[in-house]
């Protein structure tokens, strides 16, 4: 579809139809355009499938327009200031060694999902949210819960059942996690403490400008923003490197003599070599527009492939190989304009530290099964892997 140039109407699987937009340039028109609305309350808004259109019920800040988009925006973007996010590195270090040292004493072959790729993000979003050293083993295991619901039939269990199970599993946790934080947003608005949900709670519930509710609400976004993306980063960011090796030994050549100094660049490049969230974002149509030499109508739906745009050649030269000292490298992977993600600077750093330590820990890292009998999560909106067997 790239290739052609224009974009293409689609069918989705709810029914509703919705343009496609895949070329570097259009997308980048199509997510800076106020034209474009992100409101999910409004018709002809292309939910992927009838069951996501709850989703127009919720209310975050990231399915606003302006100006109410940049009001709840505001209330948050200085928890992610880089100030702010470099205190937060001794914390993601000391989380990531833990990790680590809990691998090297068990010993391989390891999953490395379970083994790190899902506790580090959860760890590092319960330190910023403020939740209590006490509570954070149980706000760990509910989380990945809500991530290691895959479907896989017992002995004697049909595959309907087991993805009834499953699903059952899900939700159970997800209102158990939701329970979590009510109270705990009750208990910082009790007694505010130094961390984001204490900060805002004295701040802005107390001057009636957000609610409790919006702030639970908005607690839950930034934990499944900030955990299954970074999350599936860490475990297909480690596989990409796995399976590239002249790639790795840049990576390994510079941990060794230069501190990591190609890290940076590195998470840049796997970021945008992977895409995992090619679908995080949509929107409508809010007057007849030209896209791509293409009329789009008010109210039809629009969906920017990120991933589509991040390997567009005309945008990335040879863009389909991963290049670690690829320079520039203005991808899409936490979107673009007014709504690009809150948290990208987290995301990076946590990112950079557990690729250095992982490697400088174990730098004979390899692959404990062959690349194609990696589960990888075709069948999930992020892309990502349900595990990742290692050895070393």
């Amino acid at each position: 579809m790239r290739e052609t140039g224009a974009p293409t109407r689609v069918t989705l699987a709810g029914g509703g139809t919705a343009w496609l937009i895949t070329r570097y340039e259009d997308v980048k028109d199509v997510l800076m355009d106020p034209r474009l609305s992100s409101d999910r309350t409004r018709p002809g808004y292309p939910f992927l499938t009838d069951d996501a259109a709850y989703l127009a019920e919720v209310r975050v800040f990231p399915g606003m327009d302006a100006p109410d988009h940049q009001h709840y925006r505001r209330m948050f973007i200085k928890e992610f200031t880089a100030r702010r996010i470099r205190e937060l590195r001794p914390e993601v270090e000391r989380i990531v060694a833990e990790r680590l040292d809990a691998m090297e004493r068990t010993g391989g072959p390891a999953d490395l999902v379970t083994a790190l790729a899902l506790p580090v993000p959860s760890l590092v979003i319960a330190r910023l949210l403020g939740v209590p050293e006490a509570d954070r083993p149980r706000f760990l295991e509910l989380t990945e819960l809500l991530l290691t619901g895959r479907a896989v039939p017992a002995e004697g269990q049909s595959a309907d059942e087991a993805e009834a199970a499953a699903q059952q599993r899900g939700e159970e946790a997800f209102r158990e996690l939701l329970r979590f934080m009510r109270e705990l947003v009750k208990a910082k608005r009790a007694e505010p403490t130094e961390d984001l949900l204490g900060r805002v709670a004295a701040e802005h519930v107390a001057s009636g400008a957000l609610d409790e509710w919006e702030l639970v609400i908005t607690a839950m976004l930034l934990l499944f923003a900030g955990y299954e993306t970074t999350a599936n980063m860490i475990a297909l960011g480690t596989a990409a490197l796995l399976a590239h090796p002249d790639q790795l030994a840049l990576l390994k050549d510079s941990l060794d003599h230069d501190g990591g100094a190609l890290l940076p660049s590195a998470v840049e490049e796997l970021l945008r070599h992977l895409s995992i969230a090619e679908l995080a974002t949509a929107r409508t149509a809010l007057e007849d527009m030209e896209v791509g030499g293409v009329l789009i109508r008010a109210g039809e739906g629009v969906i920017p492939l990120a991933g589509a745009a991040n390997r567009d050649p005309a945008a990335f030269a040879d863009a389909d190989r991963l290049d670690l000292r690829r320079t520039p490298n203005r991808h899409f992977a936490f979107g673009h304009g007014a709504h690009q993600c809150l948290a990208q600077t987290l995301a990076r750093l946590e990112l950079e530290v557990v690729f250095g330590a992982l490697f400088r820990r174990f730098p004979d890292l390899r692959l404990a099964v062959p690349l194609d009998e990696i589960p990888f999560a075709y069948d999930a909106v992020l892309h990502g892997a349900y595990a990742l067997p290692v050895t070393w």
